[in-house]
Protein backbone atom coordinates (compact mmCIF):
# COMPACT_ATOMS: atom_id res chain seq x y z
CA UNK A 1 0.00 0.00 0.00
CA UNK A 2 1.38 3.23 -1.15
CA UNK A 3 2.05 6.07 1.44
CA UNK A 4 2.11 9.89 0.76
CA UNK A 5 4.61 12.00 2.75
CA UNK A 6 3.59 15.93 3.89
CA UNK A 7 6.31 17.65 4.83
CA UNK A 8 5.84 20.70 6.97
CA UNK A 9 8.09 23.72 6.56
CA UNK A 10 5.70 26.61 6.38
CA UNK A 11 6.82 28.16 9.62
CA UNK A 12 9.09 31.08 10.93
CA UNK A 13 11.14 29.47 14.29
CA UNK A 14 10.33 32.70 16.30
CA UNK A 15 12.87 31.23 18.93
CA UNK A 16 15.43 31.09 17.08
CA UNK A 17 15.27 34.86 15.85
CA UNK A 18 17.41 36.94 14.89
CA UNK A 19 18.85 33.87 12.66
CA UNK A 20 14.98 33.05 11.09
CA UNK A 21 14.67 36.91 10.62
CA UNK A 22 16.37 36.40 6.95
CA UNK A 23 15.06 32.55 6.93
CA UNK A 24 12.78 30.36 7.49
CA UNK A 25 14.09 27.75 10.54
CA UNK A 26 13.79 25.02 7.85
CA UNK A 27 16.75 26.39 6.01
CA UNK A 28 18.80 26.65 9.41
CA UNK A 29 21.87 24.42 8.63
CA UNK A 30 23.24 21.68 10.47
CA UNK A 31 26.54 20.10 9.19
CA UNK A 32 26.28 22.83 6.19
CA UNK A 33 23.22 21.56 4.76
CA UNK A 34 19.46 22.88 5.71
CA UNK A 35 17.34 20.97 8.51
CA UNK A 36 14.59 20.43 5.91
CA UNK A 37 17.26 18.45 3.25
CA UNK A 38 18.47 16.21 6.40
CA UNK A 39 14.53 15.43 6.98
CA UNK A 40 13.63 14.72 3.44
CA UNK A 41 16.90 12.43 2.94
CA UNK A 42 15.33 10.38 5.50
CA UNK A 43 11.96 10.46 4.39
CA UNK A 44 13.20 9.31 0.68
CA UNK A 45 15.70 6.96 2.63
CA UNK A 46 12.92 5.54 4.60
CA UNK A 47 11.55 4.73 0.94
CA UNK A 48 8.74 7.15 0.32
CA UNK A 49 8.69 9.01 -3.12
CA UNK A 50 5.66 10.79 -3.21
CA UNK A 51 6.52 13.75 -1.59
CA UNK A 52 4.39 16.62 -0.75
CA UNK A 53 5.84 20.31 1.39
CA UNK A 54 3.85 22.57 2.39
CA UNK A 55 5.91 26.34 2.44
CA UNK A 56 4.78 29.31 4.27
CA UNK A 57 7.31 31.91 5.44
CA UNK A 58 9.50 33.40 3.15
CA UNK A 59 8.02 30.63 0.81
CA UNK A 60 10.54 31.37 -1.87
CA UNK A 61 13.44 30.42 -0.48
CA UNK A 62 12.53 27.36 0.37
CA UNK A 63 11.11 26.78 -3.46
CA UNK A 64 14.46 27.68 -4.63
CA UNK A 65 16.29 24.76 -2.42
CA UNK A 66 13.17 22.25 -3.16
CA UNK A 67 14.36 23.23 -7.17
CA UNK A 68 17.82 21.85 -6.38
CA UNK A 69 16.98 19.13 -4.18
CA UNK A 70 17.33 15.62 -6.10
CA UNK A 71 13.73 14.03 -6.19
CA UNK A 72 11.15 15.82 -6.98
CA UNK A 73 8.20 17.09 -4.63
CA UNK A 74 5.18 18.51 -4.89
CA UNK A 75 4.42 22.11 -3.00
CA UNK A 76 1.22 23.81 -1.55
CA UNK A 77 1.12 26.76 0.57
CA UNK A 78 -0.13 27.66 3.80
CA UNK A 79 -0.95 31.12 4.24
CA UNK A 80 -1.32 31.60 8.27
CA UNK A 81 0.26 29.26 10.52
CA UNK A 82 -2.45 27.53 12.62
CA UNK A 83 -0.93 23.82 13.77
CA UNK A 84 0.11 20.66 12.66
CA UNK A 85 -2.90 19.77 11.35
CA UNK A 86 -4.31 22.85 9.40
CA UNK A 87 -0.92 22.70 7.92
CA UNK A 88 -1.14 18.94 6.76
CA UNK A 89 -4.60 19.51 5.83
CA UNK A 90 -3.28 22.54 3.05
CA UNK A 91 -2.59 19.40 1.13
CA UNK A 92 -5.83 17.55 1.18
CA UNK A 93 -5.87 18.18 -2.57
CA UNK A 94 -3.21 16.62 -3.70
CA UNK A 95 -3.60 13.32 -1.18
CA UNK A 96 -4.56 10.20 -2.88
CA UNK A 97 -3.10 7.37 -0.94
CA UNK A 98 -4.70 5.57 1.90
CA UNK A 99 -1.75 5.92 4.43
CA UNK A 100 -0.10 9.45 5.44
CA UNK A 101 3.10 10.32 7.04
CA UNK A 102 2.79 13.65 8.49
CA UNK A 103 6.31 15.08 9.68
CA UNK A 104 7.60 18.31 10.71
CA UNK A 105 10.33 20.17 8.15
CA UNK A 106 11.63 21.90 10.78
CA UNK A 107 13.04 18.53 13.49
CA UNK A 108 15.82 16.60 12.28
CA UNK A 109 14.91 12.57 12.66
CA UNK A 110 16.44 9.74 10.89
CA UNK A 111 15.07 7.23 8.27
CA UNK A 112 15.74 4.15 10.90
CA UNK A 113 12.82 6.22 13.03
CA UNK A 114 10.43 6.87 9.95
CA UNK A 115 10.75 3.08 8.60
CA UNK A 116 9.91 1.83 12.09
CA UNK A 117 6.94 4.44 11.80
CA UNK A 118 5.28 3.77 9.02
CA UNK A 119 5.48 -0.04 10.00
CA UNK A 120 2.39 0.38 11.89
CA UNK A 121 -1.14 1.17 10.66
CA UNK A 122 -1.38 4.52 12.46
CA UNK A 123 1.24 5.90 14.98
CA UNK A 124 2.50 8.64 16.48
CA UNK A 125 6.36 9.35 16.82
CA UNK A 126 7.55 10.08 20.70
CA UNK A 127 10.93 10.89 21.79
CA UNK A 128 12.53 11.92 24.96
CA UNK A 129 13.12 15.75 26.00
CA UNK A 130 14.93 17.30 28.85
CA UNK A 131 12.60 19.86 28.20
CA UNK A 132 8.93 18.02 28.02
CA UNK A 133 6.73 20.82 29.31
CA UNK A 134 7.62 22.70 26.06
CA UNK A 135 5.63 20.15 24.06
CA UNK A 136 2.84 17.60 24.16
CA UNK A 137 4.01 14.96 27.02
CA UNK A 138 2.09 11.94 26.12
CA UNK A 139 0.04 9.18 28.06
CA UNK A 140 0.06 5.83 26.72
CA UNK A 141 -1.86 2.53 27.43
CA UNK A 142 0.76 -0.86 26.58
CA UNK A 143 2.00 0.84 23.85
CA UNK A 144 -1.58 3.07 22.86
CA UNK A 145 -1.31 6.89 22.62
CA UNK A 146 -4.23 7.77 25.31
CA UNK A 147 -3.49 11.93 25.62
CA UNK A 148 -1.78 14.67 25.27
CA UNK A 149 -1.01 17.31 28.13
CA UNK A 150 0.23 20.18 26.65
CA UNK A 151 0.22 21.61 29.80
CA UNK A 152 2.06 18.95 31.61
CA UNK A 153 4.72 21.58 33.44
CA UNK A 154 5.51 19.31 35.94
CA UNK A 155 6.67 16.63 33.69
CA UNK A 156 10.39 15.02 34.63
CA UNK A 157 12.97 15.69 32.29
CA UNK A 158 13.49 12.85 29.55
CA UNK A 159 9.44 12.61 29.55
CA UNK A 160 8.14 11.13 26.00
CA UNK A 161 7.02 13.89 23.55
CA UNK A 162 5.14 13.87 20.72
CA UNK A 163 6.99 14.87 17.29
CA UNK A 164 4.78 15.96 15.69
CA UNK A 165 6.13 12.70 12.98
CA UNK A 166 2.41 10.15 12.13
CA UNK A 167 1.75 7.44 10.28
CA UNK A 168 -2.28 8.19 9.82
CA UNK A 169 -4.81 5.28 7.58
CA UNK A 170 -6.88 7.44 5.62
CA UNK A 171 -10.45 7.41 7.91
CA UNK A 172 -8.27 8.98 10.63
CA UNK A 173 -6.09 11.62 9.03
CA UNK A 174 -9.82 12.89 7.40
CA UNK A 175 -10.96 12.83 11.08
CA UNK A 176 -7.79 15.10 11.84
CA UNK A 177 -8.27 17.55 8.93
CA UNK A 178 -12.17 17.68 10.31
CA UNK A 179 -11.52 19.41 13.41
CA UNK A 180 -12.59 22.99 13.48
CA UNK A 181 -9.67 24.00 15.84
CA UNK A 182 -6.52 22.92 14.42
CA UNK A 183 -4.40 24.02 17.39
CA UNK A 184 -6.94 21.75 19.46
CA UNK A 185 -6.65 18.58 17.74
CA UNK A 186 -4.32 16.96 20.03
CA UNK A 187 -7.02 17.31 22.60
CA UNK A 188 -10.36 17.00 20.63
CA UNK A 189 -9.18 13.24 18.90
CA UNK A 190 -9.92 10.13 21.04
CA UNK A 191 -6.58 8.49 20.13
CA UNK A 192 -7.34 5.11 21.47
CA UNK A 193 -10.90 4.74 18.91
CA UNK A 194 -8.34 4.63 16.23
CA UNK A 195 -5.62 2.45 18.06
CA UNK A 196 -2.92 4.74 17.54
CA UNK A 197 0.40 2.83 18.94
CA UNK A 198 3.36 4.67 19.98
CA UNK A 199 6.94 4.46 18.55
CA UNK A 200 9.95 5.68 19.89
CA UNK A 201 12.25 7.18 18.09
CA UNK A 202 16.26 6.11 17.60
CA UNK A 203 17.51 9.57 16.79
CA UNK A 204 14.89 13.01 16.59
CA UNK A 205 16.15 16.38 17.31
CA UNK A 206 14.26 19.98 17.66
CA UNK A 207 16.49 22.80 17.04
CA UNK A 208 13.91 24.57 18.95
CA UNK A 209 16.34 26.80 20.63
CA UNK A 210 20.27 28.38 20.07
CA UNK A 211 21.80 25.49 22.10
CA UNK A 212 19.43 22.65 20.38
CA UNK A 213 20.61 23.76 17.45
CA UNK A 214 24.20 23.61 18.42
CA UNK A 215 23.65 20.11 19.99
CA UNK A 216 21.79 19.03 16.64
CA UNK A 217 24.82 20.14 14.77
CA UNK A 218 27.08 17.59 16.94
CA UNK A 219 24.97 14.55 16.28
CA UNK A 220 24.80 15.31 12.46
CA UNK A 221 28.62 15.83 12.75
CA UNK A 222 29.14 12.58 14.34
CA UNK A 223 27.72 11.04 11.26
CA UNK A 224 29.85 12.08 8.91
CA UNK A 225 32.86 10.59 7.57
CA UNK A 226 36.42 12.18 7.13
CA UNK A 227 36.85 13.52 3.46
CA UNK A 228 40.02 15.94 2.95
CA UNK A 229 40.06 18.00 0.00
CA UNK A 230 41.59 21.99 -0.82
CA UNK A 231 45.49 22.31 0.26
CA UNK A 232 46.28 21.33 3.56
CA UNK A 233 49.39 22.32 4.80
CA UNK A 234 51.90 19.57 5.63
CA UNK A 235 52.45 20.97 9.51
CA UNK A 236 48.65 21.69 10.07
CA UNK A 237 47.55 18.16 12.19
CA UNK A 238 44.00 16.67 11.11
CA UNK A 239 42.55 14.75 14.05
CA UNK A 240 39.50 12.36 13.79
CA UNK A 241 36.62 12.54 11.78
CA UNK A 242 36.77 15.71 9.01
CA UNK A 243 35.19 16.93 6.67
CA UNK A 244 37.09 19.56 4.45
CA UNK A 245 35.86 21.03 1.22
CA UNK A 246 36.91 21.66 -1.98
CA UNK A 247 39.39 24.34 -2.51
CA UNK A 248 39.85 25.02 1.03
CA UNK A 249 43.24 26.13 2.48
CA UNK A 250 44.72 25.32 5.47
CA UNK A 251 48.01 26.48 7.30
CA UNK A 252 50.61 25.20 9.08
CA UNK A 253 50.87 24.78 12.99
CA UNK A 254 46.62 24.51 12.34
CA UNK A 255 44.52 21.68 14.61
CA UNK A 256 41.62 20.24 13.96
CA UNK A 257 39.95 17.82 16.11
CA UNK A 258 36.94 16.30 14.73
CA UNK A 259 34.46 15.71 14.19
CA UNK A 260 34.53 19.09 12.10
CA UNK A 261 33.28 20.69 9.05
CA UNK A 262 34.62 23.04 6.78
CA UNK A 263 32.94 24.41 3.32
CA UNK A 264 34.36 24.96 0.55
CA UNK A 265 36.76 27.95 -0.32
CA UNK A 266 37.58 28.48 3.03
CA UNK A 267 40.67 29.94 3.87
CA UNK A 268 41.96 28.80 7.94
CA UNK A 269 45.38 30.52 8.23
CA UNK A 270 48.00 29.27 10.04
CA UNK A 271 47.98 28.19 14.36
CA UNK A 272 44.45 27.90 14.13
CA UNK A 273 42.69 25.31 16.75
CA UNK A 274 39.58 24.41 15.87
CA UNK A 275 38.03 21.68 18.31
CA UNK A 276 34.93 19.46 18.02
CA UNK A 277 31.46 20.38 16.74
CA UNK A 278 32.18 22.85 14.71
CA UNK A 279 30.98 23.79 11.21
CA UNK A 280 32.16 26.46 8.93
CA UNK A 281 30.29 27.49 5.83
CA UNK A 282 31.62 28.44 2.23
CA UNK A 283 33.57 31.04 1.83
CA UNK A 284 34.92 31.66 5.76
CA UNK A 285 37.95 33.33 6.84
CA UNK A 286 39.93 32.26 9.92
CA UNK A 287 42.92 34.12 10.80
CA UNK A 288 46.02 33.01 13.37
CA UNK A 289 45.68 32.37 16.68
CA UNK A 290 42.41 31.91 17.02
CA UNK A 291 40.00 29.06 19.00
CA UNK A 292 37.14 27.95 17.41
CA UNK A 293 34.78 25.10 19.08
CA UNK A 294 31.13 24.00 19.08
CA UNK A 295 29.63 26.18 16.88
CA UNK A 296 28.32 27.18 13.85
CA UNK A 297 30.20 30.06 11.66
CA UNK A 298 27.66 30.78 8.18
CA UNK A 299 29.26 31.57 4.74
CA UNK A 300 30.90 34.32 4.35
CA UNK A 301 32.15 35.43 7.30
CA UNK A 302 35.44 36.60 8.34
CA UNK A 303 37.12 35.45 11.72
CA UNK A 304 39.91 38.16 12.79
CA UNK A 305 43.56 36.98 14.74
CA UNK A 306 43.44 35.91 18.45
CA UNK A 307 39.93 35.25 18.82
CA UNK A 308 37.94 32.67 20.98
CA UNK A 309 35.00 31.48 19.33
CA UNK A 310 32.63 28.88 21.75
CA UNK A 311 29.04 27.39 21.94
CA UNK A 312 28.19 30.30 19.34
CA UNK A 313 26.44 30.73 15.98
CA UNK A 314 26.98 33.31 13.64
CA UNK A 315 25.41 34.49 10.19
CA UNK A 316 26.31 34.74 6.97
CA UNK A 317 28.55 37.51 6.08
CA UNK A 318 29.48 39.02 9.87
CA UNK A 319 32.95 40.72 10.35
CA UNK A 320 34.60 39.75 13.73
CA UNK A 321 37.61 41.23 14.66
CA UNK A 322 39.66 39.59 17.57
CA UNK A 323 36.49 38.85 19.82
CA UNK A 324 36.29 36.03 22.93
CA UNK A 325 32.96 34.64 23.72
CA UNK A 326 32.21 32.43 26.84
CA UNK A 327 28.89 30.53 27.66
CA UNK A 328 26.01 30.90 29.78
CA UNK A 329 24.33 28.16 28.28
CA UNK A 330 25.63 29.53 25.00
CA UNK A 331 28.52 31.70 24.20
CA UNK A 332 27.04 34.50 21.30
CA UNK A 333 24.23 34.55 18.93
CA UNK A 334 25.28 37.01 15.91
CA UNK A 335 22.62 37.71 12.69
CA UNK A 336 23.97 38.21 8.90
CA UNK A 337 26.20 40.81 8.07
CA UNK A 338 27.18 42.18 11.81
CA UNK A 339 30.54 43.74 13.01
CA UNK A 340 32.43 43.45 15.89
CA UNK A 341 35.10 45.23 16.56
CA UNK A 342 38.34 44.50 18.25
CA UNK A 343 39.01 43.58 21.46
CA UNK A 344 35.00 43.04 22.39
CA UNK A 345 33.91 40.52 24.77
CA UNK A 346 30.09 38.29 24.29
CA UNK A 347 28.82 36.18 26.74
CA UNK A 348 25.29 34.88 26.56
CA UNK A 349 24.73 37.87 23.60
CA UNK A 350 22.15 37.70 21.22
CA UNK A 351 23.27 40.41 18.42
CA UNK A 352 20.71 41.09 15.57
CA UNK A 353 21.49 41.32 11.76
CA UNK A 354 22.86 44.39 10.80
CA UNK A 355 24.39 45.59 13.51
CA UNK A 356 27.41 47.64 14.10
CA UNK A 357 29.32 46.96 17.28
CA UNK A 358 32.74 49.62 18.50
CA UNK A 359 35.53 47.60 19.76
CA UNK A 360 36.56 47.32 23.48
CA UNK A 361 32.72 46.47 24.36
CA UNK A 362 31.11 43.50 26.77
CA UNK A 363 28.01 42.68 25.34
CA UNK A 364 26.31 40.69 27.62
CA UNK A 365 22.07 41.27 26.46
CA UNK A 366 20.04 41.22 23.24
CA UNK A 367 21.20 43.65 20.51
CA UNK A 368 18.24 45.03 18.25
CA UNK A 369 18.51 44.73 14.25
CA UNK A 370 19.78 47.72 12.59
CA UNK A 371 21.51 48.93 15.66
CA UNK A 372 24.82 50.88 16.32
CA UNK A 373 26.81 50.23 19.52
CA UNK A 374 29.24 52.84 19.84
Amino acid sequence: MSIQAVVLAAGEGMRLRPLTKNRPKVLLQAVNHPILEHVLDAVVGAGIRDIIVVVGYKKEQVLKFLNTYPVPVKTVVQNKQLGTFHAASCAKSEITSDRLLIIPGDNYVNAESIRALIREENAALVAPHKRPWDYGVIKQNEGILCTTDTHAYDAPSGALVETGAYILEKRLYEAFFAIDEPDNVVNDMDYTKFNVKVVEAKGWYDADCFADLLELNRYLLGKQKSLLRGSIDQRATIRGHVVIGKNVKVGPGTVINGPVIIGDDCEIHPNVCIEAGTSLGARVTVEPFTYLKNSIVMSDTYIGAQSRVVDSIIGEGCSLEQVGTSSYGFGAVIGDRTTVGAFTRLRGAVIGNNVDIDGGRLIETEIPNDTRVM
